[in-house]
């Protein structure tokens, strides 16, 4: 395999989306793939339709809203982690990990934060804060990573339509801006802004006031690289046209591509003692 893709994409309920999420893996083809949103129990995750397209999963999933799930084509993915340490009493699927042909995969689904100001807001950025933690502990590891995912963030004004309609939402904030800014200020590389740095780049456009159509969207979904895996980054974009096809998410996949015939720096991904 010249190149490793690696995409991100918030399904929004996998079993209702599940003729979608099927055709868009058979004509993208990555090679692992993070879903947020799943919207199923862990019983009705759709695992054999997922296998019979070529695909490996592991998942952690939940009724109503939440659930994250990795795929991979190639190497099984090892789980190292089903959820983020510092909250013993958060129950919501929102983060799994996994080591899978020698990169460490996180796949996040953030906390939206609506209505704020408010507790679904101080969860969003007490959620950050422990992301930021284990953000750290990965980087001083050395590992290749990619935290990949459904942030909940337009990080900057270039990551939404130009529109005021939006300035009361969590997802635009500055306390959201800033915890996201911190995150990447770590050491992180954010794939998609790393090789388009002046573009309009969107990856959700709400189903309400034809906001597809008018290509009013936002970027909320990041692919964050690593510092030992960030010098293989060769390709980054957005498959738009998935979200314009019958019975669509209302996000599109975001990926990555990574020259893997380059030697990565820094020791492979090895599962971390069991946390």
């Amino acid at each position: 395999m010249a190149n490793m893709k690696i995409a991100t994409f918030n399904i929004n309920n996998v079993n209702r989306r599940l003729p979608n999420l099927l055709d868009w893996l058979k004509t993208a083809r990555p090679d692992i793939v993070c879903l947020q949103e799943l919207k199923c129990t862990d019983r009705e995750f759709p695992a054999a339709a997922i296998e019979k397209a070529g695909y490996h999963a592991v998942w952690r999933c939940q009724r109503t809203w939440n659930g994250v799930a990795i795929l991979s084509r190639g190497s099984e993915p090892v789980v190292t982690r089903t959820a983020l340490s510092g909250d013993p009493k958060d129950d919501q699927a929102r983060y799994i990990e996994a080591a899978v042909g020698g990169i460490l995969i996180g796949c996040i689904y953030l906390p939206n934060g609506n209505p704020q100001p408010g507790p679904k807001f101080e969860y969003k950025l007490g959620w950050f804060r422990r992301l930021h933690a284990h953000a750290r502990k990965l980087l001083r590891e050395g590992v290749p990573v990619v935290l990949a995912g459904d942030y909940n963030v337009a990080p900057t004004g270039i990551d939404i339509y130009p529109t005021t309609s939006w300035n009361d939402d969590a997802l635009v904030q500055p306390q959201s801006r800033a915890a996201y800014a911190r995150l990447v200020g770590q050491g992180w590389t954010d794939a998609l802004r790393e090789l388009h740095p002046d573009e309009r780049i969107y990856t959700f456009w709400h189903y309400l006031r034809q906001r597809w159509q008018r290509n009013a969207g936002l970027r909320l979904d990041h692919l964050l690289l690593s510092p030992s895996i960030a010098p293989l980054l060769k390709e980054a974009g957005v498959d738009r046209d998935v979200r314009g096809r019958p019975g669509a998410s209302d996000h599109a996949p975001a990926w990555v591509v990574l020259d893997s015939k380059s030697s990565t720096p820094g020791r492979g991904a090895r599962p971390p003692a069991s946390r």
